[in-house]
């Protein structure tokens, strides 16, 4: 009795373990951020929002999930971080009460041909696990499942001490699924020879058509001294062996001329020299010739489902493991609730809740078996929540670089409880977004700005939803911002026919798109948009697309170098100082020796990401000190490096610096919403959204007729919409017809003509829903896009 007495009347005290409930930062100056302090409360939803380039990244990423990184870094043993790269401390006076950061980014996932949906979450390992215990007949563990596993049969003699005893075993087997055709890749590489050369002449008319193979040059010797075939015969006459010889034949020593040579087949030459190499490496003009000559074709042996002949015999209820990872995964896990095995019933139950979350979270119509090097920045952020949404972890911090990217507004709906799902399980989760529908649902909103690059980097608003609402931020004034429908549309100059297309789950479309003005494709994810507008018009003569893949480029390319605005600066600053131009590239002469011009010195890491140091002797600047005594307008060409391009177009706008040419290119990055990015910026920093802007505005001065872009809203802040949506206006107005794939209801709301597809996603998608006018599908509201468009314009 006593004991109850004392619980009575104990005081409910805060215990001093829960009074920890903010994540306080104090003074951080990451990039651009000008000593910002701010707390953040932990277990609730903070969403950042504010301009691109305002710091927002900086802030979640650079300062409080780098910082979390570093820390965890430090608990290993001494042996393990000897191994690891010193990661440095953020610029920031006090950061506290920090936990374990998971950042879910949109980076792409790797392109690693073996790589697909099915294996970049734990859902192939389990299905191998099923089949291994169910499948009839049975062929083997869970490994003879894998395309990942090849088979080995090895046998010999393998000596196992056992105390006095040697036994000798004498066979050594590992079943394994990979199909040894394609080697788990599911295609398989063919030359086509009518690309090396034309039948119809003879090796001295110039038959071969391999860039760098004339008959001019040593090649013409060796094929002429040879002696294997006549270099006067048309190839068509050629007898088996000698078109063996030409193409295939071994390298073999012979004599030309009194010099020693090697001779070796067209085949095994070409491929060495250009067919292994990576692609985005080689000369346009090899490129061009590589992509023409390599065809890839569906492996004839798996019929491309990268498994063995035995993974495939085995079968659950006449589903074999290659048919379930080609279903749609909605599908499949209908198939999976059929399955009643106790045995397995923990596996069931968490082979289902997996792809339960495929399916809540908007990815049911992909499959298992799609490449991850095909999923878009949306789709594989996404995938990525899955492995997190199952997880026992809770009071650990989450991180969302825009999760609302790519995603119709139909979807966003089931994005944001997710977010709240991950918030009650007891987690802190940091948001970075600018779609309205998300800022809603936070329990706390931070936005930074005012401006975006230096004119940013501080906190304008701090506070609830309520408070952004009532505040002057340009996000608060620009929250409730509803574009209105266009009262009068352009009428279309022509079409464009598209007639049964059937690329993925298009269910052979018909479909004409006007040209000469703003069209907008639209529809939830994976209804098709994609397929139908990148699948059915190819980009070519006249077509100009923009999408949100990476921009081939090293860590040394930066804006200036990509939109060919070096090329300009690099003469002026020549005329000035009466020097040549190459001394003011820093990949050329002007480069620092130490660092060759890279600015940070790279330490690679086998088994980690790999750290950059900046170079001590020119001090990140890139340039030699001699270089930095030439100005041009009072400036050296690392501190023109730095600006902004904001800066940069006011510069070579007028005065002593005044470059036309360089001024042209700098208006279009400020065109397209760019001003604040530094022209000297590495392009392996840029966010998806900027490096497709940054492709807009290099295109922009081709001489294209049309032009598609695949959602160019992604990470733009509601008051760049509108100069976006400017910019676009200015492209038709101009005579170009574009065509965008879009979900930003401002964007659809300033269209002239949309296309709507679905009804749903996958094997549910790929029709038309509607075409027409913005205003009548509005009127209309028989689809889920119109139905969102109306609720968004208020009819």
């Amino acid at each position: 009795m006593s004991m109850a007495t004392r619980t009575d009347t104990q005081s409910p005290v805060l215990h001093a373990a829960d009074s920890h409930d903010l994540i306080r930062v104090h003074g951080a100056r990451v990039n651009n951020l000008k000593d910002v302090s701010i707390e953040i409360p932990k277990r609730r939803l903070t969403v950042f929002t504010g301009v691109s380039g305002s710091g927002k990244s900086s802030l979640v990423f650079g300062t409080i999930a780098a910082e979390s990184q570093r820390l965890i870094n430090e608990t290993y043993s001494a042996f393990v971080q000897g191994f690891m790269p010193t990661l440095a401390r953020p610029e920031v006076d006090v950061l506290e009460g920090l936990t374990t950061a998971i950042l879910v980014d949109q980076q792409r996932m790797g392109a690693d041909p073996r790589s697909t949906v099915g294996t970049a979450t734990d859902t192939n390992a389990m299905l191998r696990i099923l089949f291994s215990r169910l499948g009839q007949p049975h062929i083997g563990p869970p490994s003879a499942y894998a395309f990942n596993v090849p088979s080995v049969r090895a046998s010999g003699a393998i000596t196992v001490e056992r105390g006095a005893k040697k036994a000798v075993k004498a066979t050594f087997n590992r079943t394994g699924g990979m199909c040894p055709r394609c080697e788990g890749r599911g295609t398989v590489s063919d030359i086509d020879l009518t690309q090396l050369y034309d039948d119809s002449k003879s090796l001295n008319e110039g038959a071969l058509t391999i860039p760098g193979y004339s008959m001019d040059g040593w090649y013409g010797r060796i094929f002429g001294g040879c002696g294997f075939f006549d270099p006067d015969k048309p190839i068509r006459k050629y007898t088996k062996k000698e078109l063996h010889d030409l193409l295939h034949k071994e390298p073999t020593k012979i004599k030309v001329d009194g010099i020693n040579l090697t001779y070796e087949g067209l085949i095994p030459k070409i491929q060495k020299s250009m067919l292994s190499k990576d692609i985005d490496a080689l000369q346009p003009h090899v490129r061009a010739f590589v992509e023409r000559a390599m065809t890839f074709t569906v492996c004839p042996e798996c019929d491309g489902t990268r498994l063995s002949e035995g993974a495939r015999s085995s079968k659950i209820e006449g589903l074999s493991i290659a048919d379930a990872c080609a279903t749609q995964i909605s599908d499949l896990a209908d198939w999976v609730r059929g399955l009643d095995e106790p045995s397995v019933a923990p596996l069931l139950g968490a082979l289902l809740g997996t792809l339960d979350s495929f399916v809540e979270i908007g990815l049911g119509y992909l499959s298992l078996d799609r490449p991850a090097g095909t999923l878009s920045g949306g789709e594989a952020q996404r995938v990525k929540m899955i492995r997190h949404l199952g997880s026992s972890l809770t009071d650990t911090t989450y991180v969302f670089d825009e999760p609302t990217a790519g995603l119709h507004p139909h979807d966003i709906q089931r994005m944001n409880d997710l977010l709240l799902r991950l918030r009650d399980k007891g987690n802190t989760v940091l948001v970075v977004e600018h779609k309205p529908e998300t800022i809603v649902i936070a329990d706390h909103v931070v936005d930074l700005g005012p401006g975006a690059g230096t004119a940013g980097g501080t906190v304008c608003f701090e506070g609830t939803v309520e408070g952004l609402r009532a505040g002057g931020t340009i996000t608060g004034r620009h929250f409730d911002d509803r574009a209105a429908i266009k009262e009068t549309v352009r009428k279309p100059t022509g079409t464009l026919e598209i007639r049964g297309a059937t690329a993925n789950n298009l269910k052979g479309v018909d479909v004409d798109i006007p040209l000469g003005v703003l069209a907008v494709v639209t529809g939830v994810a994976g209804s098709g948009k994609s397929s139908l507008v990148h699948g059915s018009i190819p980009a070519g003569e006249g077509v100009v697309s923009v999408d949100q893949g990476t921009i081939r480029g090293s860590r040394r390319s930066n804006p200036a170098t990509y939109t060919g605005l070096l090329d300009p600066i690099r003469k002026a600053f020549a005329k000035a100082n009466g020097v040549k131009p190459a001394l003011f590239s820093a990949n050329s002469e002007g480069a620092c020796p130490t660092c060759n011009g890279a600015g940070v010195i790279y330490t690679d890491l086998a088994m980690m990401a790999g750290v950059a140091s900046t170079c001590e002797e020119c001090e990140g600047k890139r340039f030699q000190a001699a270089v930095l005594d030439h100005h041009l307008g009072g400036r050296d060409i690392s501190e023109v490096l730095a600006m902004s391009v904001a800066e940069a177009e006011e510069f070579f706008g007028a005065g002593e610096a005044h470059t036309p040419a360089a001024h042209r290119i700098l208006g279009r990055l400020v065109d397209v919403g760019l001003g604040y990015l530094t022209i000297g910026q590495p392009l392996t920093t840029l966010s998806g959204g900027e490096r497709q802007r940054l492709k807009l505005a290099t295109h922009m001065a081709e001489k294209g007729g049309v032009y598609i872009l695949d959602e160019p809203t992604t990470g733009l802040h509601l008051a760049d919409v509108e100069q976006l949506l400017g910019l676009l206006d200015r492209l038709v107005d101009s005579g170009k017809s574009v065509i965008v794939i879009e979900h930003h209801q401002a964007v659809m709301a300033h269209a002239d003509w949309i296309i709507d597809l679905g009804p749903g996603a996958g094997h549910d998608g790929g029709r038309i829903v509607f075409e027409g006018t913005p205003a009548d599908l509005v009127a209309a509201r028989s689809t889920l896009t119109g139905e969102h468009l109306a609720a968004y314009v208020g009819t």
